[in-house]
């Protein structure tokens, strides 16, 4: 548990140092961490959270995370694809992935990228790759990393609280569970499948 204190209160002391620059800066990070997978995404949100409170730090979080896993996706969408398509006519297994993930279903994509361990990159790259509609990838990264981003800002902040209270993940749980059923809603009124 010290540990984790000492941790809080080196962020909070980064964030003092930088100045406004500090949240700026996580901005511009964020952006980049969909794109380079090294940068801890968690850090960036929780310095957003720290300095702009909750709510607004939520949403800058938010909208850059939406801004550079869009990024991602059109880098290799316009810049890959086609190479990417000659190299896998020869390889089945690989030709059948990216069919599986061309059809997943965006309730199982907003699952998928709102769980806060799942590697956003991979999930931008493959898509991105994949024959995915652009309109079913954005309505999952969505509604997903709405619980993504909140978990790791309110995780990061209140770290040794939520591990000392279970209540806390029980309230991510229930927000994950409640963007899957909205992806389902979603789905089924706009067809996204």
């Amino acid at each position: 548990m010290e540990v984790f204190s000492k941790i809080e209160d080196c962020i909070v002391e980064i964030i003092n140092l930088l100045g406004i620059w500090g949240p700026v800066f996580g901005c511009f990070l964020i952006v980049i961490e969909s794109i380079v997978p090294i940068l801890p995404l968690a850090v960036f949100i929780t310095l957003n959270f720290l300095t702009f409170g909750h709510l607004v730090g939520f949403v800058i979080s938010w909208i850059f995370t939406l801004l550079g896993c869009v990024m991602s996706f059109f880098i290799f969408r316009k810049g890959l694809c086609k190479k990417f398509k000659n190299f896998t006519i020869s390889k089945q297994k690989l030709k059948k992935f990216m069919n599986a993930v061309s059809k997943m279903s965006l309730s199982e994509l907003v699952v998928l990228t709102a769980i806060p361990f799942t590697p956003a990159f991979l999930v931008n790259i493959t898509a991105g790759l994949s024959d995915m509609s652009f309109k079913k990838y954005f309505a999952g990264i969505f509604l997903g990393k709405i619980s993504l981003v909140y978990f790791w800002g309110y995780i990061g902040t209140s770290l040794i609280d939520s591990l000392k209270n279970p209540i806390i993940l029980i309230r991510i749980f229930v927000l994950v569970l409640i963007v899957y059923i909205i992806s389902r809603i979603v789905n089924k009124k706009v067809n996204l499948e």
